[in-house]
């Protein structure tokens, strides 16, 4: 949830007139269209709580992703996200940022279907990946925002943060 907040810093407002029990006043609400939260499957359900805790009116998507842990490249294997995003604001929830490839893959696929800005989320990150996504979005004039816990040290042979926290999916669920 802190994360959350810190991300949330630049959410589209319009003003809006309340009545309170005391008086009459101009209050915030969020713009249309919605916010869209996108966790990526399943690390980031874990994340998902502090988000819509904050904004609960948003709408959530999710996308399921998986890195080929020998070629280190993202693939998507689940899509349940509006068809149409232009416009949207959209906040990716991804507890790791290692190499940076699940990012900028779900980022590109959130830029084809119209997203006007997009802010990920991650717990902890590799400078690597951090790296990665910079340069990948270098020439374009895209607003992209990261928002990180922690920066680790490195990424190691494989492509693991390290120290890092190991699999966040499995430590979330219990598989290790």
């Amino acid at each position: 949830m802190l994360l959350a907040y810190e991300a949330t810093r630049e959410v589209k407002t319009v003003p809006q007139k309340i009545k309170t029990p005391v008086a009459e006043t101009t209050g915030l609400v969020l713009a249309k269209p919605r916010p869209v939260v996108v966790p990526i499957l399943r690390a980031g359900l874990g994340m998902l709580e502090g988000m819509t805790r904050l904004i609960p009116t948003a709408e959530v998507g999710f996308l399921g992703m998986v890195r080929d842990e020998k070629t280190l490249q993202a693939s998507t294997y689940a899509n349940r996200l509006p068809e149409d995003l232009t416009g949207r604001q959209c906040y990716i929830l991804d507890p790791m940022l290692a190499t940076g490839g699940t990012l900028i893959a779900a980022m590109n696929y959130l830029i084809e279907k119209g997203a006007q800005d997009i802010t990920a989320i991650t717990i902890l990150a590799a400078p690597e990946g951090i790296k990665n996504v910079e340069d990948a979005f270098a020439t374009s004039n895209f607003p992209i925002t990261i928002v990180t816990g922690a920066m680790d040290e490195k990424l190691n042979e494989l492509g693991y943060i390290v120290p890092g926290l190991g699999d966040a999916g499995d430590r979330l669920y219990g598989v290790v």
